[in-house]
């Protein structure tokens, strides 16, 4: 499916709504060099639409993970369950950060499937986190 233009100003909204932080790993836009995108929560090629309530601001690492997938495996009882979502979830009751806050832990069958699919604590997340922890700029409020 090619690529649908989303106009800056919702690009922007979308932004301004996330505080500029990925809303599934929450990786800060402010300190990285690549470009977040707007996630189609609901992806495209399934019917999902380009407006405000079906966008999430997402990191290049998520957002490539997470590709145009709804659902994944939980890793502790191997059922497939939905994908976290944004637009419907709150990230608390989903996920915790570990005791150094330097991982992300999933509470639930969603939250352990989407860090597992999107590979939310893969060694370069948990480096940046390391950086950030000591420059007073992780966990994010």
């Amino acid at each position: 499916m090619p690529s649908e233009y989303i106009p800056a100003s919702l690009r922007s909204r979308v932004q301004e709504r996330a505080n500029g932080f990925c809303e599934y790993c929450k990786a800060p836009d402010s300190f990285t060099t690549a470009s977040f995108h707007c996630d189609h929560v609901l992806p495209r090629k399934v019917g999902g639409k380009t407006e405000l309530t079906n966008l999430a601001y997402a990191c290049p690492w998520c957002n490539t993970h997470k590709h145009a997938r709804t659902h994944a495996r939980d890793p502790e009882t191997g059922r497939q369950v939905p994908l976290f979502n944004p637009r419907r979830k709150k990230w608390q009751r989903h996920f915790i950060w570990s005791e150094n806050f330097l991982s992300i832990i999933g509470r639930t069958q969603t939250g352990r499937a989407t860090v597992e699919a999107l590979n939310m604590n893969r060694p370069e997340h948990v480096n940046r986190r390391k950086v950030l922890r000591i420059a007073g700029e992780h966990p994010p409020k």
